[in-house]
């Protein structure tokens, strides 16, 4: 057996995961066992397409590489082995029957989709999760998760083929720059050397991968530009289980981040020059991007999650509850309008809809009395605060880094839209245009109990290049 080296996944673990293809200026489709060719996006010049070698470990792809990322990790169909990198069958055109997967706390996500000028919803499922099933990003609870993907796919038609998103803040991107090298063995070492500073996790207990991006002049002489990738293994691993044991095949892991930006990207006047992409859902993912080339990422701070979890605790109510009394906000309003009872059908729920309601709760004698209404509204205004914050450093780190520059406009989506007066509220904070989107659905569209506004991310993953 060979020795392992520190950050090299066990065959036993983690043995059918492997990378797919990379795809910069992706040429046409190619048979599936091809080698694929590569270019920098770093100069506007066309630079040389280098055929990429096989790789040890698995690649997860870069922010600086064109069509918002499409590497990921792929599943093959038998275990062990090593990581070789593969080529997965080129432009989505017209339908694919692989589904892409949005796992995010408090709800999860399926969508087969089209691309046809823009990526179109042929098929969704939607359903939500159980408390801290998914905390940030993360699995906490495999066996619950495995459970509602069984319930929510076995009556979807969609199919078992999946590719599945992530995003928390166990994933770390870094670029490096050194000195041109040509041997693939003596560029691993350099790049490792350089990782032990660069990589804010022990790299024994990491997934650790790079991608050259060629070389490049700068004002010290040509130098190499290099993606490195580093990923936890146990959040990957536990991620992969719980969708395996739900019966699916996962054909690949890809960051949520580069799929928003896939899904939601046009060329178009509204979505030129430096675009934030923001989904508020579970969790709150941002994405800076050129275009289709996406210059960096960030899980930030809060989610709609963490604030119904929030009014669930301070006023001792079923989460569930908490989710629907989010939903009933109106931040058009200046004031919470009187208070109404919730009742057994919650949605749909016209704009201005009530955001108080009375709480039963248990007297002393086993009868039930009422308790001060519950109003959502100060927690979502905090959370909305908190997530404008948020933003607002990862701009300023943004802007200080080489490459970096002002944000035009803001592009947001995700389960935040069905809150009224949500987007004004977050403008304001910002101070930045937003523009709300959601992703497009094809004509006769089967959408089952998905709400459009949830299915960005899932829409991205199901397809492998942004549309051109």
């Amino acid at each position: 057996m060979d020795t392992m080296e520190p950050g090299q996944m066990t065959s036993e673990s983690l043995g059918l995961l492997r990378p797919t293809s990379i795809v910069v200026d992706a040429p046409p489709e190619r048979p599936a066992d091809e080698d694929i060719a590569v270019a920098s996006d770093e100069s506007s010049t066309p630079s040389p397409k280098h055929k990429m070698p096989s790789l040890s470990m698995p690649k997860i792809q870069s922010g600086a590489l064109k069509g918002a990322g499409t590497a990921a990790l792929k599943a093959s169909t038998s275990l062990g082995g090593k990581f070789t990198l593969s080529h997965s069958g080129g432009r989505s055109r017209g339908g694919s029957t692989l589904v892409g997967l949005d796992i995010q706390p408090g709800y999860i996500s399926a969508v087969q989709a089209r691309v046809n000028g823009s990526i179109l919803v042929q098929r969704a499922a939607g359903a939500a999760l159980p408390p801290d099933t998914v905390r940030e990003g993360e699995v906490l609870d495999g066996d619950a998760l495995t459970q509602a993907l069984k319930e929510m796919f076995r009556d979807s038609r969609l199919d078992k083929r999946v590719r599945v998103g992530v995003a928390n803040q166990r994933t770390v991107l870094r670029t490096l720059e050194l000195p041109p090298i040509t041997d693939r063995k003596e560029l691993a070492t350099a790049v490792r050397f350089q990782a032990e500073d660069q990589v804010p996790m022990p790299l024994d207990n990491a997934v650790l991968d790079f991608h050259s991006l060629g070389v490049i002049d700068t004002p010290a002489g040509p130098r190499q530009r290099v993606i490195v990738v580093a990923a936890q293994r146990d959040m990957v691993e536990r991620l992969i289980a719980a969708v395996r044991d739900a019966g699916l095949r996962p054909e690949g892991v890809d960051l949520s981040a580069f799929a928003l930006i896939r899904s939601l990207h046009r060329a178009d006047e509204q979505h030129s020059g430096r675009v934030l992409y923001l989904n508020v859902g579970g969790l709150t993912n941002m994405a800076i991007a050129e275009g289709p080339v996406c210059r960096f990422t960030r899980v930030v701070g809060g989610g709609l999650e963490s604030m119904a979890a929030e009014v669930a605790e301070r006023h001792r109510i079923a989460l569930v509850r908490a989710r629907e009394l989010l939903s009933r906000v109106n931040l058009e309003e200046s004031e919470a309008k009187p208070p109404a009872a919730i009742g057994d059908t919650p949605d749909p729920l016209p704009a201005g809809a009530d955001t108080t309601v009375p709480v039963p709760a248990q007297s002393e004698h086993g009868g039930e009395h009422e308790q001060p209404e519950v109003d959502a509204r100060p927690v979502l205004l905090a959370g909305v605060r908190e997530i404008a914050g948020e933003v607002r450093n990862s701009l300023d780190f943004h802007r200080s880094q080489d490459g970096g520059g002002e944000v035009a406009s803001v592009v947001l989506s995700g389960p935040a839209l069905q809150i009224s007066g949500f987007a004004n509220a977050l403008q304001g904070e910002l101070r930045v245009p937003i523009v709300t989107q959601t992703v497009g659905l094809a004509d006769g569209a089967s959408m089952g109990s998905a709400a459009a506004e949830r299915l960005a991310v899932a829409a991205g993953l199901a397809v492998e290049e942004a549309p051109r």
